[in-house]
């Protein structure tokens, strides 16, 4: 006897609108995390520094975060698909790159290509699959669940696969493995029906993404160097000087600019506001903390890459339930409830990171590795409705680029910045471990009262972080 489930659609072109758009995303959240796990197997082959570890993680999420909009813009312009196959191929040619390279500047290099590659994919997959069951609401919302759902699950099982990729061969692997899931998913989307392109006479706010770029990179570039040796104090002045000199130039010309990146007029929703706050929170805590959990589990712990991996896996467990519990907290309560639980889940993971020292058993560890992204997956999904329902409709879609932009470049931050505090030995990683995780309860109880700042409307919310 088989139960019957009302939700799943009988769309004709469902499994493969939802499978070539998942992969894709599969695919660019997959890479932000899978690259932690041998990042110390990196540095002994390429003599990489803590600094360069950090740059081969950022460069990814900086150029993925800076290029979102102006990608999205150019897939309206040019054809949602034209600009996801682009991106399928750019983000392989790009791991390649990564796979052959014989140097940190060529692997830097390679992985700022691979993140313009998934910001051409990302913002495109998802107009794709809008424009595939744009008359049929109830199935789009189906889809997306599926969608976001691929995502929060894959950014969480990146280390596993990590270690997984690396007990069966070198650290090059774990890039290698893009080119047969790219191929695939250029086969795949080429069998969808070509979009016309909208032949839209809207400029793109170059201006805007090059003093944004600027200004993250110059931010990001001075937080990671702040600690190294041999750095000039007064070039990290510069660098910072140039970050927040660029920060303002962008806010002017946002103000002025026919076509900016970011409509000044979304910031007037409160509920809009506090949830990109909250998502950059969780994301600054989130990614710098696995970046640095990495570092502790091997260069402390002594943990084999396949065992750190292994060690991660409660992270994807605690996304996968989680993740299904909010999209019901959220209907029943609205975004505001599963916000809230959500950010103490979140914390009470970062307070037991207190006790891992040098001479931490597993048992000691699990609980934390499985609140911290149990908090995160059952916050996120209620925030990204929360964001949605703050803007009109016909900003849906660039409310959703200026939350993932603000989310990957608030990453980019976490990972140099904790990084920063656990750069060093064995001890220094624990000390810096301690202090991040600190650091990271102060700025979850920030995010609680963000939390508390959104309206809660009773729009069933989709699925998925």
């Amino acid at each position: 006897m088989s139960a019957k489930v009302p939700s799943t659609p009988a769309h004709p072109g469902f499994a493969l609108v939802v499978g070539t758009t998942s992969l894709a995303f599969v695919v660019v959240q997959l890479d932000v995390t899978i690259v932690n796990v041998a990042l110390p197997r990196i540095a002994q082959d390429l003599r990489a520094s803590v600094a360069a570890l950090q740059w081969i993680v950022d460069a990814y999420t900086l150029a993925f975060s800076a290029c979102m909009l102006s990608a999205g813009t150019l897939g309206d312009r040019f054809g949602s698909r034209r600009g996801f196959v682009a991106g399928l191929v750019l983000f392989a040619l790009a791991s390649l790159g990564c796979g052959l390279a014989r140097g940190v500047d060529t692997l830097i290099a390679a992985r700022m290509l691979q993140g313009l590659g998934a910001a051409a994919m990302l913002p495109n997959s998802l107009a794709l699959l809008n424009r595939a069951f744009a008359d049929a609401p109830k199935r789009r919302a189906h889809a997306i669940g599926w969608w976001t759902a691929a995502g929060s699950i894959s950014i969480a099982a990146g280390p596993v696969c990590g270690g997984l990729l690396l007990g069966i061969g070198d650290w090059r692997t774990i890039f290698l493995v893009n080119l047969p899931l790219c191929s695939l998913g250029v086969v795949l989307a080429l069998r969808l029906p070509p979009d016309a392109a909208q032949r839209t006479r809207k400029r793109i706010d170059g201006a805007g993404q090059i003093v944004a770029t600027v200004a993250l990179t110059a931010l990001t570039a001075s937080v990671i160097e702040l600690h190294a040796p041999g750095v000039p104090p007064a070039l990290l002045g510069i660098g910072f000087a140039i970050a927040l000199a660029g920060g303002a130039a962008f806010v002017a010309i946002e103000r002025r600019v026919a076509a900016p990146m970011i409509p000044p007029e979304l910031f007037r929703s409160r509920t809009f506001d506090a949830a990109i706050g909250f998502g950059m929170t969780v994301n600054f805590t989130y990614y710098g903390t696995v970046f640095v959990l990495t570092l502790y589990l091997q260069r402390a712990l002594g943990y084999a890459p396949l065992q750190a991996g292994l060690a991660f896996l409660p992270l994807t467990a605690g996304f996968f339930v989680s993740n299904v519990v909010s999209g019901r907290l959220t209907a029943v309560f609205g975004p505001r409830v599963p916000m809230l639980v959500g950010t103490a889940i979140d914390a009470a993971g970062f307070m037991l990171l207190q006790r891992a020292g040098l001479d931490a058993a597993y048992a000691d560890l699990w609980l934390p590795f499985l609140l911290i992204p149990a908090g995160m997956g059952l916050a996120v999904p209620a925030m990204t409705h929360a964001v949605l329902s703050g803007v009109e409709p016909r900003r849906a879609g660039t409310a959703s680029a200026v939350l993932n932009t603000a989310r990957q470049a608030a990453g980019a931050m976490g990972v140099a910045v904790y990084g920063a505090l656990a750069s060093g030995g064995a001890t220094r990683i624990v000390q810096g471990m301690h202090a991040a995780a600190l650091v990271s309860c102060g700025l979850l109880a920030a995010a609680f009262v963000l939390a508390w700042m959104v309206r809660t409307p009773r729009e069933p919310a989709l699925a998925g972080a």
